[in-house]
């Protein structure tokens, strides 16, 4: 297989920095191509500006949904964010790698995103009519490849349960899992999460690692996040709600958009699938000086 691992983190002696040591010497250890897109150690250019677009009239207002559009159609994007859409072409599966920060994706990475992600590309893709509304959700270009997250979050994990203060984390992924990468078509997998990253110490990161590496193995085995498609008639066209009925019992929110017969819980909450092993508590020598 081809990966592609799009790395946001500003130090390479992290955690995360470890994580990424190990995820790549175990999917090269079998056998699978690897690229990395280290957007720090790049300086990746994470605004969405007039410079994006430079065959731009000057002068002319930036409507940058509408300039994406053009300068995807005209081959006309910048350079770098043309080598990152081939990128995504190119590879199989692709991994975003970054720490949690104030319940999402750094700012790097999410103009990595915005960028990226151009109009033609990953949206505003296929027909609309009363049965299709795009090609979004399941369908678009990037069907058929898989993707999923590495995340490092402080809190423990109960912090992130259905009761948690800080609500589960399934539900803080969802925009990332669904709206970014199930959205263009990947099929999405369970994400892989490290918690209190800020305690975690040698003897805790083995077990960690090993885990990690057992999730590289079964990138094109695991079970994907059973997502309903939105084009697969599950849900009302041009309203894209979902049909009465077809909610499980106890379910809401985010939960509804998960088919429970593809493998989602009783509740229809997915319950943390792909957590790594929670890391030994108490102090002691962390893996670094930042730590997540």
């Amino acid at each position: 297989m081809k990966v592609l691992i799009v790395f946001a983190h500003p130090e390479p002696r992290s955690l995360n920095g470890a994580l990424l040591d190990v995820a790549v010497r175990e999917l090269r250890r079998l056998g699978h191509d690897v690229q990395v897109s280290d957007l720090y150690a790049r300086g990746w250019k994470s605004e969405v500006d007039r410079a994006d677009f430079p065959s731009l009239a000057q002068g002319e207002q930036l409507k940058p949904a509408a300039a994406s559009k053009q300068a995807f159609e005209a081959s006309t994007l910048t350079g770098d964010v043309r080598a990152e859409i081939e990128k995504l072409l190119w590879a199989d599966v692709l991994i975003l790698q970054f720490p949690l920060w104030w319940f999402s994706m750094p700012a790097i990475l999410k103009g990595w995103v915005d960028r990226v992600f151009a109009y033609g590309f990953a949206y505003g893709v296929g027909e609309h009519s009363d049965k299709r509304w795009g090609d979004r959700y399941g369908d678009g270009t990037l069907k058929g490849k898989r993707a999923m997250l590495v995340v490092t979050a402080g809190g423990w994990e109960e912090h992130y349960s259905s009761r948690g203060v800080n609500g589960p984390i399934d539900d803080l992924l969802f925009p990332i899992n669904h709206g970014i990468l199930h959205y263009p078509g990947y099929d999405v997998l369970p994400p892989f999460v490290v918690y209190r990253a800020d305690r975690l110490d040698h003897s805790g990161f083995a077990p960690i690692a090993e885990a990690l590496r057992e999730r590289m193995r079964a990138l094109a085995t695991a079970a994907p996040i059973p997502y309903r498609r939105q084009n697969g008639g599950d849900y009302l066209i041009p309203s894209m709600q979902l049909r009465a009925g077809l909610e499980g019992p106890g379910a809401s929110g985010f939960a509804l958009h998960l088919d429970r017969a593809g493998g989602a819980g009783r509740d229809g909450k997915l319950h943390s699938l792909g957590s790594s092993p929670r890391p030994a508590g108490g102090a002691g020598t962390v893996v670094n000086d930042l730590a997540k």
